[in-house]
């Protein structure tokens, strides 16, 4: 019995043969377009400038006393010519209020700005996001959260320099800490693949998300664009809505140098995961509809390529080319995310690349059958 198909007749095995070659070469040609952007770019900034004009960063805190006397100190500290940081204490209850008063004494660029409680108007994060953008100075605005740092103090400076006439917006890569666990790499592995997609579609022209853990505008984009009044009623989108909203091919800028990546603590439980995701998951309705397209594909292309393994797995004769296709899909996807991985300081996570993809393929559904059920009812990050 031949190993392989012998194609002197169209069976069910020459079919599936067919098949299973047509998808792989769809996959890895889809891989290629939308990972090894950034896994090629040579530089720190897609779009190199050398803009050092004034920037105000903005962090919005509630109940953050913890982290900002923790990570404050690492934004204040930056080495940047003229800036301002801006905190807004948005109904805060903890001290809160207290650090960052401690910190002002110290250092004259911060500047703080409260926002009480109300018993009649309730409001989300994109509401201090707002107050916090009429406060700032500067034309440049940078974005934070509460419970990140910058990777050096040559963050600012790698970010800014992402701005010029033509370029409003800059996108940056906000990582989770490494620490132990499978939970953890999972976390940061899929936190990386989206990164390389919407950095590598932000290059190309195409851009459709950012986080703001890690992402700068010009404030004259975010009044043109009448800020987040298309989806202010949302919880959610203060930073990849605005984005999907507002880039053009030509106003955005990408940098993945390794002093402008950011850091965050990755959610400890399956639990505190699934929420997080969810709630991020409710702002895929309102991208346009080619963003949709665009993530929708990749999750749809990889579906269907393990679908078609399967079936090749079910034939003795199909069995070698299933065990082939595998394999050179694991090594085009280990030489891209090598490189890429390299990039964003992550060493650890391209090993066992197809490992993490597997296991998000089947944790993604539970977070879409999750979303169904979810109710937003407080400000979170």
């Amino acid at each position: 019995m031949p190993l392989l198909p012998q194609f002197d007749h169209i069976g069910i095995e020459e079919v599936l043969s067919i098949l299973g070659i047509l998808v792989f070469l769809i996959h890895i040609i889809h891989y290629f377009l939308a990972y090894w952007p950034i896994a090629a770019l040579k530089t720190t900034l897609s779009s190199p400038t050398t803009s050092t004009e004034p920037v105000s960063v903005i962090i919005c805190a509630r109940n953050e006393d913890e982290n900002l006397t923790e990570f404050l100190p690492k934004i204040l500290t930056q080495e940047y010519p003229e800036f301002e940081v801006i905190v807004v204490n948005d109904c805060s209850w903890d001290n809160t209020e207290t650090v960052i008063d401690e910190f002002a004494r110290i250092f004259p660029n911060l500047k703080k700005i409260t926002i009480k409680e109300d018993a009649y108007y309730k409001h989300g994060k994109k509401f201090a996001i707002v107050v916090g953008i009429k406060g700032a100075k500067y034309e440049n605005l940078v974005f934070i959260d509460a419970d990140c740092y910058p990777s050096s103090n040559q963050w600012l400076k790698e970010l800014a320099t992402g701005f010029s006439d033509k370029k409003e917006i800059v996108l940056g890569y906000g990582a989770y800490i490494k620490t132990h666990g499978f939970l953890n790499k999972l976390i940061r592995f899929d936190t990386f693949t989206i990164a390389l997609r919407y950095l590598s579609a932000g290059m190309k022209g195409k851009a459709y998300m950012g986080v703001g853990r890690n992402l700068a505008y010009k404030k004259s984009l975010f009044f043109k664009h009448k800020g987040f009044a298309s989806h202010y009623h949302i919880n959610s989108g203060d930073d990849d809505l605005f984005v999907n909203e507002t880039a053009t091919p030509e106003n955005v800028n990408v940098c993945i140098g390794h002093d402008a990546i950011t850091y965050s603590k990755a959610k400890k439980t399956f639990r505190e995961w699934r929420m997080q995701k969810v709630r991020h998951l409710t702002t895929a309705p309102q991208y346009t509809s080619a963003s949709k397209v665009m993530i929708g594909f990749d999750f749809f292309i990889k579906y269907v390529f393990y679908v078609t393994l399967v079936a090749l797995f079910c034939f003795k004769i199909t069995a070698l080319i299933g065990v082939g296709l595998f394999l050179l899909k694991i090594i085009f996807q280990m030489v891209i995310f090598n490189k890429a991985a390299k990039k964003f300081k992550e060493p650890d996570l391209w090993a066992l690349a197809f490992v993490y993809e597997f296991v998000l393929l089947f944790v993604y559904p539970v977070f879409h059958i999750a979303k169904m059920f979810f109710k937003p009812n407080k400000w979170t990050n």
